[in-house]
């Protein structure tokens, strides 16, 4: 297998033209992920949604609190953090999941094999953000 990969690479650096046409011929599509995440219809709910949750745990630090010690205090604060953690978590992996139908649906119908975050491109792929940005607001 070695000797295999080794004699592609081989004759690959003996003809540079080759890698530059199989970049060129790619199926890479790239997308700015945290543009869509935040244009996601559904993130305001989820920011109202985190501050409606922290509000209510200061709320219940300020009542369950009233007579503990320090340690306790600390406890339930730390309680109180994991639980806001999950919340967060999971309103953004809602939003993440759907971005990801999204772009799914986008590469498939643009013969796309692979799509990976604009940030991590320096050059070529196919930017389908508008495209997925369209599916995901219906604009």
């Amino acid at each position: 297998m070695a000797t295999v990969l080794l004699v592609g690479a081989m004759i690959m650096l003996s003809q540079p033209g080759a890698a530059y046409a199989a970049a060129n011929a790619s199926t890479v599509g790239v997308v700015d992920y945290q543009l869509l995440v935040n244009q996601h219809p559904d993130m305001q709910k989820a920011i109202d949604a985190v501050h409606d949750a922290d509000d209510q745990a200061k709320k219940d630090f300020a009542d369950k609190s009233v007579g503990m010690t320090d340690q306790q205090k600390q406890d339930l604060g730390a309680q109180l953090g994991k639980h806001m953690d999950q919340v967060r978590g999971d309103l953004l992996k809602a939003i993440a999941d759907k971005v990801d139908a999204a772009v799914k649906q986008v590469a498939e119908a643009k013969g796309l094999t692979i799509v990976v975050p604009k940030s991590f491109v320096i050059y070529g792929g196919t930017d389908i953000t508008a495209d997925v940005l369209k599916v995901i607001t219906g604009k």
